[in-house]
């Protein structure tokens, strides 16, 4: 059986039992299900390639002990089990903060999830289906991978849950364009299911990543910080199947909790990949932890003053943010200008409405700049749907080959030899601010669509009211003549 066959599977029996309702809960009890065997999976290497190597999960509790024998414990005992034993355990497992300890790893997913699942023997037939996927087998390990990346991409179907999922198209371009080394500090401040994360895995891998010590170096300089339950738990779940030996870098907080002024050097970062949460309110309190100037409920104008204070010096970053961002005033404009200041935007990509569907229907734009040198100059390039087809959507989401004309453009890691196209154009920070740093600048090779005279429109409106109302007139004397024959 393929494992794309066997998850469908799990779903499959999964949809049988009358506690778990809906995709959010079904991947939810999917990712602890999966967690806890990928764990134990790496916990049995490990245990043979380092001496002294001790689990973080208390022998009673691991996988192999209680869920590896097909015919084990099921039906009522085993819901006892997990419900009354297993969940309260790993929810109060005693963990140092010291960097290493997969303990903390374990206590942080197990922290607010939940079971779901109301048959002990449904429950036994999904365990049994699990223990079919060998994840220390490198290449089943990685067909999973394939496989998890596609549970994630159902949560854009799965209500709100949504939220949490960037197309891949959307992270590896931005990853491609920011290029990050082994060894650069990376962060993602509002992780989601870490898809900026596993793509710059691969980015690095791909292209710099050729010995034991570049490898070590780029998963040191890991930071990514999920505020949320679900997400948190499918993003160390992605990180453990994307060769993560310690993902506790994803911590289970709220970043922008934490004091502005708070963040000092030692927590300067060289990249930062997000896409912040945008459209939502953070809650009572959260904003007067940033200067009064930058006060705000707004989720997404919070981050950005974040990220701009995170930045080393000659550090960059590429950040999601909605077309709100580009037009809007008050504390959005002092944003503007700060950016403007303290860094160089030198590219803004234009999105269309439908790339995030079916969760948001918005304007989307893709912001790269990076911190030292104030603007000179803005490039934006307007990405368009390709032709012969109307927008994005779930059956036809974007792809990376869509985004090649911006790859082209461009211009290398310096970005030489830029050039206006009917998709380019340049604006000077000057302009900018004499536009009062409104960003929502329209692309000028747009030609608006010939509607014709105003005033011979208006004639033709006019004729045609008169037509309307002749033809009614004639139907009233028509019926009133038939009435009275």
């Amino acid at each position: 059986m393929s494992v794309r066959t066997l998850v469908k599977s799990i779903q499959n029996i999964m949809r049988q039992d009358t506690g778990v309702d809906g995709d959010a809960q079904r991947i939810s009890q999917l990712c602890w299900m999966f967690f806890l065997k990928i764990i134990d999976d790496q916990d049995q290497e490990l245990e043979l390639m380092q001496a002294g190597y001790a689990s973080p999960i208390p022998e009673r509790f691991r996988w192999r002990a209680w869920a590896a024998d097909p015919e084990g414990i099921t039906g009522e005992a085993l819901l006892a089990f997990v419900d009354d034993a297993l969940f309260p355990a790993l929810k109060t497992l005693p963990a140092s903060s010291r960097p290493g300890d997969r303990r903390r790893v374990v206590r942080d997913v197990f922290e607010d999830a939940f079971n779901y699942m109301k048959s002990g023997q449904l429950m036994r037939q999904v365990v049994n289906r699990i223990n079919e996927v060998d994840f220390n087998n490198l290449t089943e390990r990685q067909h999973f991978g394939d496989i998890y990346e596609q549970i994630l991409n159902d949560l854009q179907s799965a209500g709100n849950a949504g939220e949490y999922y960037t197309p891949r198209a959307v992270t590896a371009f931005m990853v491609d364009r920011i290029d990050p080394r082994p060894g650069e500090t990376l962060f993602d401040p509002a992780c989601g299911t870490g898809g900026f994360l596993t793509c710059a895995l691969r980015h690095m891998r791909k292209r710099y990543v050729k010995r034991p010590k570049d490898e070590r170096n780029m998963q040191a300089a890991l930071r990514a910080v999920e505020k949320k339950q679900l997400p948190h738990m499918l993003c160390v779940t992605n990180m453990l199947l994307h060769g993560i030996d310690d993902p506790g870098f994803v911590r289970h907080d709220n970043t922008l909790a934490r004091p502005y002024i708070g963040w000092g050097k030692k927590d300067r970062v060289d990249v930062v990949l997000t896409n912040p949460p945008f459209g939502g309110k953070e809650e009572n309190g959260i904003e007067s932890n940033f200067p009064q100037h930058f006060r705000t409920r707004e989720t997404a104008d919070l981050f950005l003053a974040l990220i701009i204070r995170l930045l080393k010096p000659r550090g960059r970053a590429a950040v999601v943010l909605p077309d709100g961002s580009l037009f809007g005033e008050g504390v959005k404009t002092r944003l503007k200008e700060h950016l403007l200041e303290e860094c160089n935007l030198h590219t803004i990509v234009r999105l269309p409405n439908s790339v995030f569907r079916p969760y948001a229907s918005i304007g989307t734009n893709l912001l790269f700049f990076e911190k030292g040198e104030p603007t000179r100059d803005i490039w934006f390039y307007e990405h368009l749907v390709p032709e012969g087809q109307k927008a994005y959507s779930m059956t036809r989401p974007i792809r990376l080959e869509h985004l090649q004309g911006c790859i082209d453009w461009w211009g290398g890691a310096n970005r030489v030899g830029r050039k206006e196209t009917e998709r380019a154009w340049k604006v000077t920070a000057e302009e900018v601010k004499a536009r009062g740093y409104n960003l929502d600048v329209r692309n000028p090779h747009t030609r608006d669509d010939d509607h014709g005279d105003p005033e011979g429109f208006l004639e033709k409106l006019m004729a045609a009211e008169a037509e309307t109302a002749r033809l009614r007139e004639q139907l009233k004397a028509a019926l009133s003549e038939a009435l009275m024959r």
